[in-house]
């Protein structure tokens, strides 16, 4: 057992032996064999055990039991008490789902903490074979069906070369103690349903079911890595910039309707909503759809992504004389004095005014209904409404704009046109420049 942990840490790269690791350990079978061979491999760790107080005085013995056998070999250790079921129902989740929060929320806390390497976590094959089962009975996709990763984050997982029986077997051999979870006797929890009941069955069918999905869980994650590669690939293709999508190059692909989803995925959007977004693709413009935290607006040849921001400050009032001004934008200042061959900078990022034309503080806030300005170049009112229009912004891009205002005048839509009433001339004695650093 020792030969074989020691060259699947070795194979996927796992631990070092010059910094500490964390080993979560429950008094179980499973993770205190993980912390024996880990400590015998020479690897320096320290014990972390959660007390979630779901079993009574059992959950108290497994405390103490762990607690005993850690000092036993010599090793630092930690514990925490969650109020798991108070946790559950005010986040209206699962029993299992909340443990496991609170688990590796507290994990990665002591991580951080103690500059630790990783944390060691006792999964083996049999729970790599019960999360396929779980997955595919759950409905998932690829990801879902390539098993438990030996490496995810500072996350590591060095049993995962070996099975329950080995592990049982190992420490037998060594004559080691360990507690069991009465609980996992109880197919009341989905994961033991499948553990007790439902891989029994599949063993009837084939007595060598568990090698089985193991091997089809390895082929699907080769598979996996295939298709990661390809949607990098697509997204390079079809995404112009951070926030712009190519409607026309994302239809030119196969399956434009899954690249959809793995594009919009990280940004909080569930199969559902993309498949709407998918949808709507050769529809009429102006639609928005929404996940927590972004929206995608559907506007001509593009889809474009926001993030959902609660601004609740809509003006700003800004102070020159300090040079520089940072807020949701940011601006750079410079006064001086005219001379004859002053040059008037080209760059849209870049504006110049009469100074004693301006009043002040100036004043940075959004656009509203009915504002207008003098673009310069022109001498009559034009909308900005209309301005927007001639000019194909979309609707993400006019929640972006912000003006410069002198006197409830507008004088700059920052990065795009200043006013003409406030351009530099004949009678100019001081110059206003100023810079959108973004």
């Amino acid at each position: 057992m020792l030969d074989v942990v020691r060259a699947y840490i070795e194979k996927n790269n796992l631990l070092t032996k010059d910094r500490l690791v964390l080993v979560g350990v429950s008094g179980g079978a499973d993770s205190i064999a993980l912390l024996t061979v880990l400590v015998k491999l020479g690897y320096s760790c320290f014990a972390l055990h959660c007390n979630f107080h779901l079993r009574g005085e059992e959950s108290m013995r497994d405390e103490h039991f762990t607690e005993e056998y850690v000092h036993s070999l010599k090793i630092p250790y930690s514990k925490v008490d969650f109020e798991t079921q108070q946790y559950a129902d005010y986040h209206h989740l699962s029993i299992e789902m909340a443990a496991r929060e609170l688990r590796y929320e507290w994990f990665e806390k002591k991580r951080i903490e103690m500059n630790a390497q990783a944390i060691a976590i006792a999964h083996h094959q049999n729970d790599n074979v019960e999360t396929f089962l779980l997955n595919l009975i759950r409905g998932t996709g690829i990801r879902g069906l390539c098993g438990i990763r030996p490496k995810n984050g500072y996350i590591v997982r060095p049993l995962l070369a070996v099975s329950k029986s080995d592990i049982i077997e190992w420490l037998s051999s060594q004559n080691i103690s360990y507690i069991t979870d009465s609980t996992n006797f109880s197919d009341a929890y989905t994961r033991n349903f499948i553990r007790l009941r439902i891989l029994p069955l599949l063993e009837k069918i084939n007595p060598s079911v568990r090698t089985a999905i193991l091997c089809t869980s390895d082929n699907l994650s080769s598979v996996s890595s295939i298709y990661e590669y390809f949607i990098q690939d697509a997204k390079r293709l079809v995404m112009e910039s951070e926030d712009k999508i190519s409607i026309g190059k994302l239809l030119q692909l196969p399956s434009s309707d899954t690249i959809l989803y793995e594009l919009l995925k990280p940004y909080g959007f569930s199969a559902a909503i993309s498949n709407k977004i998918w949808s709507s693709l050769k529809g009429e413009s102006g639609k928005i759809f929404y996940s927590r935290n972004y929206k995608v607006l559907k506007d001509r040849e593009y889809l474009f992504l926001l993030e959902i921001k609660e601004d609740l400050i809509q003006e700003y009032s800004l102070n020159i004389q300090d040079n520089c001004w940072k807020g949701p934008i940011s601006l750079s200042f410079t006064i001086t004095d005219y001379i004859k061959d002053f040059q008037i900078s080209r760059d849209k990022q870049v504006a110049t005014f009469d100074y004693d034309k301006l009043s002040f503080p100036l004043v940075l806030r959004k656009w509203k209904d009915g504002d207008w300005f003098i673009p310069f170049g022109m001498k009559g009112k034009k909308k900005l409404s209309d301005y927007f229009s001639d000019h194909k912004f979309s609707l993400f891009d006019k929640e972006r704009t912000w003006l410069l205002c002198s006197n409830n005048q507008i004088i700059w839509i920052v990065g795009e046109r200043i006013d003409n009433r406030f351009i530099i001339g004949k009678m100019t004695k001081k110059i206003l420049v100023m810079n959108f650093l973004r």
